[in-house]
C-alpha cells in the first residue's frame, strides 16, 4: 500500500522540521513548504491525499491557500493550525471547508490522531461495503463521487457533508443521536466539534431547500433527523 501524501504549509522553520520529519517517521510522505505561495506551487504540482495549513503565514496565509485549493480540488482535506483559538478563526475555516483544526501547541500524537480520523474517512475501504447511492424525496445522494444531485441541480459535498448526508439518508425519519454522530464523523464529541458540526448542518439545510418535502428536524438534547414527508 503507498504512503499517503501529505502537504505541510508552515512557515514557522522549527515547527515545520519537526513535523515533517515527525510525519515521515509515522509512514506519510509529507511535503514541507514555508509559505503560502510556495504551497500553492507545490499543490498545483503534485497530487496529495490531505494538507496542513497554518493559519498565519506570510505571502499567503492559511484560509487564502485553502479557499484556492478547493476550487481545485474541492474534497482535499484540511486541518487548519491556529495559533489563536478564536470561535471566529474556526467558524471562518469551517465556511470554507475545513476539515478539522488544531490550535497551537499542540501534541504530536494529537495531530496524528486527527490525521488518521480523516484519512480513515475519506480514503475508500475495501473491507465496507456502503451503499454507492442514497435517495430521499428528490435527491439522490453520490456517497462515492461527493455529490448530491437534487430538483434545482447538483452540489458538490466537501468530506463532513458527505458524511453527515449518508449518516441522515441512512436513518430517514429516524432520530439520529448527536452525541453518536459527533463521534462517527469527528471522532469525539466536544464543544468545538458539535460547533462545527452546527455549520454543516446549516450548509446542508439550504442545500435541501430543494425540496420542501424534505427536511432536517432538531431534538433538542437529543440529536436530529433527516424527516421526508409525502
Amino acid at each position: 500500500m503507498s504512503k499517503a501524501r501529505l502537504l505541510v504549509v508552515e512557515d514557522d522553520p522549527n515547527l515545520g522540521d519537526i513535523l515533517q520529519e515527525y510525519l515521515n517517521m509515522k509512514g506519510y510522505d509529507t511535503t514541507l513548504c514555508r509559505d503560502g505561495e510556495e504551497g500553492w506551487a507545490k499543490f498545483k504540482k503534485d497530487k496529495f491525499e490531505l494538507a496542513i495549513l497554518d493559519v498565519m503565514m506570510p505571502k499567503k496565509d492559511g484560509f487564502t491557500l485553502g479557499k484556492e485549493i478547493k476550487k481545485v480540488q474541492e474534497n482535499l482535506p484540511i486541518i487548519y493550525l491556529t495559533a489563536k483559538n478564536l470561535k471566529e478563526d474556526i467558524i471562518e475555516g469551517l465556511k470554507i471547508g475545513a476539515d478539522d483544526y488544531i490550535t497551537k501547541p499542540f501534541s504530536m500524537e494529537e495531530l496524528l490522531l486527527r490525521i488518521a480520523a480523516i484519512l480513515r474517512r475519506t480514503q475508500k475501504s475495501d473491507e465496507i461495503e456502503a451503499l454507492k447511492i442514497y435517495n430521499f424525496g428528490e435527491f439522490e445522494l453520490h456517497y462515492d463521487e461527493q455529490y448530491i444531485k437534487g430538483p434545482n441541480g447538483d452540489h458538490k459535498l466537501t468530506s463532513k457533508e458527505n458524511e453527515l448526508i449518508r449518516l441522515l439518508a441512512s436513518e430517514v425519519n429516524k432520530l439520529v443521536n448527536r452525541s453518536h454522530a459527533l463521534k462517527q464523523i469527528w471522532g469525539d464529541d466536544s464543544y468545538f466539534n458539535a460547533r462545527s458540526m452546527d455549520v454543516y448542518l446549516s450548509k446542508i439545510r439550504k442545500i435541501l431547500k430543494d425540496d420542501p418535502k424534505v427536511q432536517i428536524i432538531t431534538v433538542h438534547g437529543e440529536g436530529f433527523k433527516l424527516v421526508v414527508s409525502g
